[in-house]
């Protein structure tokens, strides 16, 4: 009985500093991205600097956008198989994220059931991206060169997020109601138990480590790609007077 009472007392104390760093991260993260898209969107582009050829019209600049946002455009131009890998891993990535959402809502909306069958497989297209792009920083000499220690651990963090994933998947299977229990619990702040099954520790761990650097990282770039001159500018230099603010304050004295 002793020792019943203290595993209970454990899974307790386990759950409660998992919701307490979930808590955090997810402030963390929201605060730090607020604040650095905020910067983003303040800081001055005093020069025309579209990347050419380059759209004409404020339309053409959002179509643009969505192809690179979408497709990666500018990199399925620049290499083939970078693109691939890459393309197919946030894909899959999507895929995976939004399967997720039916752990936090309560009934399961509609189109998160819709596409359970394509999430579920996702996860290895996700890990496959990722082991093709942490591969080619090895293989291709000018890419191994120009790789730091943060670009490696970064990978290496997706990877083990994706490993641990599909293991609860498909190796080591977790109560998966118990764990919805648990995240709906962290959204009602009514903290619920969390199963102690050492994958899904492992798993939450590295997402959290996730939530927590993302905002001061270079993954950073999923949402700064919106506020790049080279991408979001018209390309209208020739019929439009641009000066610097510097000049305009020098006009004005």
């Amino acid at each position: 009985m002793p020792a019943h009472t203290n595993e209970e007392q454990e899974a307790t104390v386990l759950s409660t500093i998992f919701a307490i760093l979930c808590d955090l991260a997810t402030t963390v993260l929201v605060v730090v991205l607020v604040y650095r898209i905020r910067l983003y969107a303040r800081t001055p582009a005093p020069l025309k600097i579209p990347t050419t050829p380059a759209p004409v019209t404020r339309q053409g600049v959002v179509l643009r956008m969505f192809r690179e946002v979408a497709f990666f455009e500018s990199l399925f131009k620049s290499n083939k198989w970078t693109w691939l890998f890459g393309w197919v891993f946030h894909i899959a990535m999507l895929l995976v994220v939004l399967r997720h959402l039916r752990y936090f809502t309560e009934p399961v909306w509609l189109w998160v059931n819709l596409i359970q069958p394509f999430g579920k497989y996702a996860g290895f297209a996700m890990l496959a991206g990722l082991l093709a792009l942490w591969g080619r920083r090895f293989v291709v000499e000018r890419v191994r060169y120009i790789s730091s220690p943060s670009d490696h651990l970064m990978l290496i963090l997706l990877i083990g997020i994706a490993a641990s994933g599909l293991m609860m998947k498909y190796v080591v299977h977790t109560d998966i109601v118990a764990l919805k229990a648990f995240t709906l619990g962290l959204i009602h702040f009514d903290w619920q138990p969390l199963p102690s099954d050492p994958v899904l520790l492992v798993h939450l761990s590295l997402v959290l480590i996730l939530m927590l650097i993302f905002p001061v990282s270079k993954l950073l770039h999923a949402p700064g790609v919106f506020f790049s001159p080279s991408r979001n500018q018209v390309d209208n230099a020739r019929e439009k007077l641009h000066p610097a603010p510097s000049v305009l304050s020098l006009i004005q004295i």
